[in-house]
């Protein structure tokens, strides 16, 4: 991919929910996980944690419960939902637009990665469904000491792209993406194809909220992006 600096920011995507239509998954994945567990906990409260890196997230649903998980139920949480997610990814299918944005964005010449919670074993599969090409950063939960709500992801792909973070923008749809995209010092952008409101979006501080990647590419020049 060719830099231009002069066709504006660099933009920083979520995987889960930005550019792909995957969050549901995620949530019956945990649901499923919990149920095997013999846990019982309501699939919005799940929800409200999804894009959380998966330890915060199990930490964030015992809260909910009102109880401690140890070590063992952990790991046995965490594989049940790798393996249940990994079930239900045929399912998966790339957001409305989020195709034509990407490729319209490496047309124009405007540099942009993909930073996701996920691993990159459970991220290839959609990666290749959205036609990501070797040649973009693609940062995983395995490749950063910590994910979500924590800024490494991002960090880590304004890094690869050579971009200052400052000069980058952060596409997300959970506040869970806002709030690392403020932390790292980059500007945040919201979609609500994840499930999260518009009013949750800009109180965490998104600075401008889109239904899905179609309506982004059509704003492209409200975060100064030109042609």
């Amino acid at each position: 991919m060719t830099l231009d600096a002069s066709k504006g920011p660099a933009l920083l995507f979520d995987l889960d929910g930005t550019l792909v239509d995957s969050v549901y998954q995620h949530v019956i994945a945990w649901r499923t996980a919990l149920e095997d567990e013999g846990l019982d906990l309501s699939t919005w409260r799940i929800h409200r944690r999804v894009g959380m890196s998966n330890g915060l997230l199990v930490n964030a649903l015992a809260r909910e419960m009102g109880r401690e998980f140890s070590a063992e139920q952990v790991a046995a949480l965490q594989a049940g939902h790798a393996r249940v997610f990994r079930e239900l990814a045929p399912h998966v299918r790339p957001l409305p637009g989020a195709v034509e944005l990407l490729r319209d964005l490496s047309q124009r010449g405007v540099p942009w990665a993909v930073a996701t919670s996920g691993t990159r074993a459970t991220a290839a599969p959609n990666l290749a469904k959205l036609g990501v090409p070797p040649s973009v950063p693609v940062v995983t939960r395995d490749e950063v000491p910590f994910a979500k709500p924590d800024p490494d992801l991002f960090l880590a792909a304004a890094q690869r792209l050579g971009i200052a973070i400052t000069n980058s923008v952060v596409v997300g749809d959970s506040i869970w993406d806002v709030l690392a995209a403020r932390r790292a010092g980059a500007l945040g952008v919201g979609l609500l194809s994840g499930g999260y409101s518009r009013q949750e979006l800009e109180v965490a501080g998104a600075f401008r909220v889109y239904h899905d990647p179609a309506a982004l590419r059509l704003h492209l020049d409200e975060l100064g992006i030109r042609r």
